[in-house]
């Protein structure tokens, strides 16, 4: 039986707020006064991308104090190790955090005091992705990029965004500009895209916003030129198949477009998004989508591959990470 949680690999596409544990969430709302949104078992539950939207900063808003984020950000790189990812880039967007929006600079503090102590204990190292949302004015982004220019924090490495697309609209041209200054401070960039919305997402994610890494992407199947372009320029789609069939992007994983994409040249990674509220884990989704897929080890090396080299890692960190993928049997 292959091991997929000894595969060498990173996580490239997660959501911190899709992570959390019951058992905090509750400490949370009892040390607050906060009445349950639904019964414990019923406490992560959604039907569709909006209702999870709701939930995730009904989640969020429980978490008041700097100790109740460190821990949020320690166990989730414990849960890192636990799949057996030597890396993660981890998406967080402040304006789910109702407690933390107007302490933006604070709320990185926090998560890094948590993942720092987290590497110090052997688990992996964490970069963070902040990310707007959809719903966000033009001048929200500017704000928030000049925000991270201007603290620089070695922690953060990319500007993301996410959300809604089919609410939200086309917002690419509202973004163009705030994506062009953070790459111009040195940030990565990275764009939810072609999930909720079609092709056209995924080329203004391209286009507009100088994506060097696109979240989800997999819509991109419906524009066979795009699928070019994807496989030339070699950017990078943090692929959740999990995720997708659960939230009914699409209606089985043998119907899921990875595998379509991958042999089309394009530059695909597994990962997970939300996997605590989904119920699913990283080895899982390789599992699932390799017996699916009828994929050999070969493929599956290639795919964690391609997650190290899409991640936001340093040299270093990649080409440890890649020499121990050369050597894994399997």
């Amino acid at each position: 039986m292959t091991d997929y949680i000894g595969l060498p690999k990173a996580e490239v596409h997660i959501h911190v707020e899709g992570c959390f544990e019951a058992d905090d969430v509750i400490r949370n709302c009892e040390e607050a006064g906060i009445p349950l949104r639904a019964p414990r078992d019923r406490l992560f539950e959604a039907h569709d991308l909006k209702s999870f939207l709701e939930m995730l900063d009904w989640l969020c808003g429980t978490f008041r104090t700097r100790e109740q984020l460190a821990v949020t950000a320690y166990k989730f790189a414990r849960r890192m190790a636990k799949s057996g990812v030597r890396y993660a880039d981890v998406i967080v967007n402040p304006t789910h955090w109702p407690h933390w929006q107007r302490n933006i600079a604070g709320m990185i503090d926090a998560f890094d005091a948590g993942f720092a102590a987290a590497e110090q204990d052997g688990y992996p190292p964490v970069g963070l992705c902040i990310s707007l949302l959809r719903t966000q004015s033009a001048e929200d982004a500017i704000e928030l990029v000049e925000l991270l220019s201007r603290i620089r924090h070695p922690r953060v490495v990319a500007l993301s965004i996410d959300g809604n697309e089919a609410a939200a609209g086309r917002t690419g041209p509202r973004f163009a500009e705030a994506f062009r200054r953070a790459a111009t401070a040195g940030l990565r960039r990275t764009v939810h895209a072609g999930e909720s919305s079609g092709p056209e997402g995924v080329r203004d994610a391209i286009e507009l916003l100088g994506a060097d890494r696109i979240d989800h992407g997999v819509r991109a199947i419906e524009e066979p030129a795009l699928v070019d372009l994807l496989a030339q320029r070699r950017i990078p789609l943090g692929v959740c198949p999990i995720s997708n069939i659960a939230l009914g992007v699409y209606p089985s994983l043998a119907e899921h477009p990875i595998d379509a994409l991958r042999k089309a040249g394009v530059a695909v990674s597994i990962n997970t998004d939300d996997p605590a509220l989904l119920g699913t884990t990283l080895e899982a989704s390789y599992a699932a989508c390799a017996e699916t897929f009828a994929w050999d080890s070969e493929t599956i090396r290639e795919l964690a591959a391609t997650s190290v080299h899409a991640s936001y890692a340093d040299t270093a960190v990649k080409a440890r990470i890649l020499a121990d993928l050369t050597a894994w049997q399997g």
